[in-house]
């Protein structure tokens, strides 16, 4: 269990505008780990998290991106039924609301990987570290 950083960009809704955003990313050597894309008030809203969030910032600043940065849940998943029920699960119990969930995969072992946007971050990281998966 991990506590990452997430970039929520506006950008036009436009044919092409996601993939030279993705390859300015890609040509300072940035890989997107997790990636959501929705329309919203007319532009689209893309979510991301990225394996340099520094370099991804560097990035963002030099396109001038309107964008907002927030810390995350990241959680690895077993790749099983009733994964994602349990982490629900155990976060409703705590009265901790999810304002939303998108997957992701993990570098290096290609492992799923779920980010969860929650308004208290560390306590849902630490009850999920507290309540680890039981083996199948």
């Amino acid at each position: 269990m991990s506590i990452t950083k997430e970039f929520a960009i506006k950008m036009e809704d436009r044919p092409g505008t996601l993939g030279k955003f993705c390859q300015a990313l890609a040509d300072r050597g940035v890989n997107i780990v997790a990636f959501q894309s929705y329309p919203l008030e007319g532009k689209s809203e893309v979510r991301l998290v990225a394996d340099n969030p520094e370099n991804a910032k560097k990035v963002l600043d030099g396109q001038g991106a309107s964008y907002t940065e927030r810390d995350v849940v990241q959680l690895k998943l077993q790749h099983r039924p009733g994964e994602l029920a349990r982490v629900a699960s155990q976060l409703g119990d705590a009265v901790i609301n999810i304002d939303y969930v998108y997957p992701g995969i993990e570098p290096g072992t290609n492992a799923a990987l779920l980010l969860i946007g929650v308004g208290d971050v560390a306590r849902a990281a630490k009850i999920l570290d507290e309540a680890p998966a039981k083996a199948a």
